[in-house]
């Protein structure tokens, strides 16, 4: 059995009930009544597992993250109230000023600004590499570097990080490894790659349809023996881990951010994101084959198309060996100038413009006027922006029909 046929049996299983109501309760309530002082202390103190109060989460939003964490064969996980939200919990979660983060790779330009931008104003700096830069990533290594973080895949570069290398680095240097999954979830297990922690936007291909705001940050367990989160690289995870065990990483993420950052899900969005997981393991091996179809179909008539599935991508051998199951819903094309992008977005009858990514509808949107029109040149050149970059997500449509609807933009 492949992996996205096993799923389609464990999140239906999981999120619908055998007894009482089918689908999931909507606990849409901001506070929780404690009954008494004795328990209410336990609750605060944690040797209570009942609701505390809804930023520090909600029961729907509860179901929603063990589901997330079996997924990714996780000890637990947090849900947050969008992705960027997911990504600040999990940086923010391990890091203090003075901190240095590596970054690798393509990067969403929401979390390009962030490390670039945001953090570097409370004196948190970060490093960018290329994919393939090691050795410069192992130099810039140092006592202050506190996370190395990568994307699946380039959003919207299309690279691919070699993880399990990567990883070995971090391990190596017991620095903790951050993969945003968001692109391919399913698709790949950053945990199990030697990951320490995964972010989702689950907005995107996990909820599938545009119509829940959400994220999940899902953490590996703390070995009971030597890791790398028990160093001095991570003084303040002590008190936590003497207290929760392999579970640390979860409590010292809510209190050191969710609590003070207030990233916290809503429990309507969480019922909708559980609904759309429901039909993940079935969408996205559609939107996989697609994708490659129509990607392969537009680079025989000469379009400018980026995806490694094609021969000349860079990482077309690392493609095929690592990523099995596929690399997402995302292809580039690139129109060489900004009209030219216009004109195909106008012509276009099957995508919708827009900044989401992973619907079941086909996106489109025309990346340096949108997404990266602040970023400098320089910036735009590293992430792989050029003037006619268009972003492509590929939806549940008939995949001839879009391939037939692409060249006729592009006339």
């Amino acid at each position: 059995m492949n992996k996205f046929e096993n799923y389609c049996t464990k999140f239906v299983q999981s999120i619908g009930s055998k007894e009482g109501a089918v689908s999931p309760s909507i606990v849409s309530s901001a506070s929780f009544s404690y009954g008494s002082p004795e328990t209410a202390e336990g609750i605060f103190n944690g040797s209570v597992k009942k609701p505390l109060y809804s930023r520090m989460g909600n029961p729907t939003t509860a179901k929603l993250e063990s589901i997330m964490a079996e997924m990714d064969e996780g000890i637990g996980a947090v849900a947050t109230s969008s992705g960027m939200g997911a990504t600040t919990l999990a940086v923010m979660s391990l890091l203090s000023q003075g901190d240095e983060i590596i970054s690798i790779g393509g990067l969403f330009g929401g979390t390009y600004a962030l490390f670039d931008e945001t953090l570097s104003r409370f004196g948190i700096t970060t490093h960018f590499f290329d994919v393939e830069a090691f050795d410069a990533i192992e130099k810039a290594i140092n006592d202050n570097t506190k996370i190395i973080f990568l994307e699946s895949v380039g959003n919207p570069n299309m690279r691919l990080p070699d993880i399990k290398r990567i990883a070995s680095i971090a391990d190596k240097y017991d620095v903790a490894l951050i993969v945003d999954n968001t692109i391919t979830p399913l698709s790949v297990s950053p945990l199990a790659l030697g990951a320490d922690i995964t972010v989702y936007s689950t907005t995107k291909i996990i909820s599938g349809n545009s119509s829940a705001l959400g994220g999940c940050v899902v953490f590996r367990a703390i070995s009971e023996n030597a890791d790398k989160f028990k160093t001095q690289r991570y003084p303040f995870l002590q008190k936590f881990i003497k207290n929760a065990g392999k579970t640390a990483l979860i409590p010292n993420a809510k209190k050191r951010a969710l609590r003070d950052l207030g990233m916290s899900a809503n429990a309507h969005a969480s019922y909708q994101t559980l609904l759309g997981l429901e039909t993940l393991a079935l969408r996205l091996p559609r939107i996989v084959k697609s994708v490659e179809t129509v990607a392969l179909e537009l680079a025989k008539y000469g379009i400018a198309v980026n995806h490694p599935c094609i021969q000349s991508h860079p990482h077309h051998a690392r493609y095929k060996e690592d990523f099995q199951y596929g690399c997402g819903t995302l292809l580039t094309i690139d129109m060489q100038s900004k009209e030219r992008a216009y004109d195909f977005l106008r012509k276009t009858k099957i995508a919708t413009i827009t900044a989401n990514i992973g619907d079941s509808r086909t996106l489109a949107l025309h990346m340096a006027s949108t997404i990266y029109s602040d970023f400098d040149e320089k910036t735009r050149e590293f992430l792989g922006i050029t003037d006619g970059l268009i972003r492509i997500s590929i939806g549940l449509e008939n995949p001839v029909e879009i391939i037939n609807d692409f060249i006729q933009a592009t006339k």
